[in-house]
């Protein structure tokens, strides 16, 4: 059992993905309007729309996961922390959300996907880690669906993989606006990116660098905040 912000808590069962660092990282990162409506997209047991609940006392998360197990357990994450009136999880195809959920009426998109893609080794991977139904394109066109004109779309991925997605996500009206580049420490590669894009925003990209770890390979400050250390 893990012990999120505010005392809410989260239970990942066997074979579930577990708590991360790429999801702390990214709802630190997503910036929330008042009484925003989420859309987590990929949300397996409901990691990401538990610490936005934590951070924003006022947002509503719908959660979007293919796995029914993942689905469940998403569920009873929900029931535990009595948090009915302002979190839910279907268990559905994001690809095909659409035809459940109204198109245009989120303020935010947000995903954790998974990073590997083709190749027999990732298919020894488990679904969560594999982009098999939720691909870079299959993203960024339901998000681009489902969002308000002016909303924004949220996501952690590999560095390597932000070429494809800017590309993907001009061809569905998603402005990229804000890129962080997250490195384990200042002379380490860049190990994780953080990017937000807007739908039919204008031309304009913000970036900046964070570290997890001082040259002592101590916490900096920034980890520090993320874990309310």
């Amino acid at each position: 059992m893990e012990i999120l912000n505010g005392g809410i808590t989260l239970h990942v069962p066997s074979g579930a993905f577990p708590l991360s660092t790429d999801s702390i990282l990214l709802s630190d990162f997503a910036k929330l309007p008042k009484n925003a409506r989420i859309l987590d997209m990929g949300s397996g047991c409901g990691t990401l729309g538990l610490l936005l609940c934590a951070k924003d006392s006022g947002c509503r998360v719908v959660g979007v996961e293919i796995d029914a197990s993942a689905h469940q357990a998403a569920l009873e994450n929900i029931q535990r922390n009595h948090l009915e009136a302002r979190m839910s999880s279907i268990c559905a195809d994001l690809r095909t959300i659409h035809e459940e959920l109204t198109a245009g009426s989120f303020d935010i998109c947000i995903s954790n996907p998974p990073y590997f893609t083709g190749g027999p080794v990732s298919q020894t991977a488990p679904l969560a880690r594999r982009d098999d139904c939720c691909d870079i394109q299959s993203l960024c066109e339901s998000a681009g669906r489902m969002l308000k004109y002016g909303g924004n779309f949220f996501l952690v991925h590999k560095p390597e993989r932000l070429a494809e997605i800017c590309a993907c996500a001009s061809i569905f009206h998603l402005e990229p606006k804000r890129l962080c580049l997250v490195r384990h420490h200042r002379d380490a590669p860049v190990s994780l990116i953080l990017l937000s894009c807007r739908k039919g925003g204008k031309a304009g990209l913000v970036w900046e660098e964070r570290c997890l770890f001082d040259e002592n390979a101590q916490p900096t400050e920034y980890y520090r905040t993320l874990y309310h250390l």
